[in-house]
């Protein structure tokens, strides 16, 4: 009986879970409005085109910044890093639509920066040495640093229980640090790395505040284009479906790929607890300037965020 609860209990779940996705393959079948035409021969190659291009360097740069702090923080001691290790969630804090509304005010002209360059230098034309973040790069750094957590915590945590054994195992082997990183470390986090790049794929797919503000055409806009402004949902969510289908064939894909490999210790004894290096000199110092700036970044924007929320607060008001 209690068996049975749980079942139940798990099917309701489960059941209302996949209602969204039942309604979207079910309306797939429905007949949709002109607007189907008009996006077929004007806009969708380029709603594809950038979608995958989004997809992908938000992709590469979460791996790179989640991957590389999480190792840093779980293998390495140096000054601050049970610090690091907590505050780099402080991602989560912040959406990317935030991210990209305080990075343009920081790097617009006569913004933040410039506010900085005058008060530190004198006046002067700092305009044409600050970077402007806008378009599809600026898209891309503020999605990658709103979702890199995703990958840091679940890398992280599958670096902090792997074995010793396999530290070990590189060193007999006459690997170096880098080569065991590589060809030891990275490979046995793959099931983490994959399960946090997956949450990063969706949440990008599905963004709309960040690409809208940066004015790129993705397949959300596309969405969010036939159901509010051609009132035509069932294409809405035809093209919903698509996205579903692209993330479900990554998934078969990663899969596949995996075959029959292992990622775990069968035995009880096989775990070593792991011993983290200590770092002391300019490896120290670069690896605590690398976390800093991510933290840095991160309470930058939710002071930033703040502060424009209040702003427009008060111009409500007024």
């Amino acid at each position: 009986m209690k068996f049975n609860s749980w079942y139940l209990s798990s099917f309701l779940i489960s059941f209302f879970v996949l209602i969204p996705i039942i309604t979207v393959f079910t309306s797939f079948f429905e007949s949709t409005s002109n607007y189907y035409e008009i996006l077929k021969n004007t806009f969708l190659i380029e709603y594809i085109f950038n979608s995958v291009v989004l997809l992908i360097s938000v992709l590469i740069l979460t791996f790179l910044l989640g991957t590389g702090t999480a190792y840093l923080v779980s293998f390495y001691k140096f000054p601050g890093s049970n610090f690091f290790k907590w505050t780099l969630i402080l991602s989560f804090a912040v959406p990317p639509y935030i991210y990209a509304y305080s990075l343009t005010a920081f790097f617009e002209n006569y913004g933040t920066a410039f506010t900085i360059l005058k008060s530190l230098f004198g006046d002067a034309n700092y305009n044409k040495s600050i970077p402007k973040f806008d378009g599809m790069f600026g898209a891309i750094i503020s999605i990658s640093f709103s979702l890199f957590a995703y990958v840091y915590i679940l890398v992280r945590a599958s670096f902090l229980y792997q074995s010793q054994n396999l530290i070990d195992l590189g060193k007999n082997l006459g690997f170096s640090k880098f080569k065991s990183f590589y060809k030891i470390i990275l490979p046995a986090a793959r099931p983490a790395i994959v399960a946090g790049l997956s949450l990063v794929a969706m949440e990008t797919l599905a963004e709309f505040g960040a690409v809208d503000f940066f004015s790129i055409n993705t397949l959300t806009t596309g969405i969010y284009n036939s159901w509010i402004t051609f009132d035509d949902l069932a294409f809405a969510n035809r093209i919903s479906f698509f996205l579903l289908l692209f993330i479900f064939s990554l998934f078969v894909l990663e899969n596949l790929s995996r075959r029959k490999a292992k990622y775990h210790f069968n035995a009880r004894g096989g775990f070593k607890q792991k011993e983290k290096f200590k770092l002391s000199g300019n490896k120290s110092f670069f690896s605590i300037h690398i976390l800093f700036f991510c933290i840095f970044y991160e309470l930058f924007i939710s002071i930033k965020s703040n502060v424009i929320l209040d702003t427009k607060i008060s111009r409500k008001l007024i």
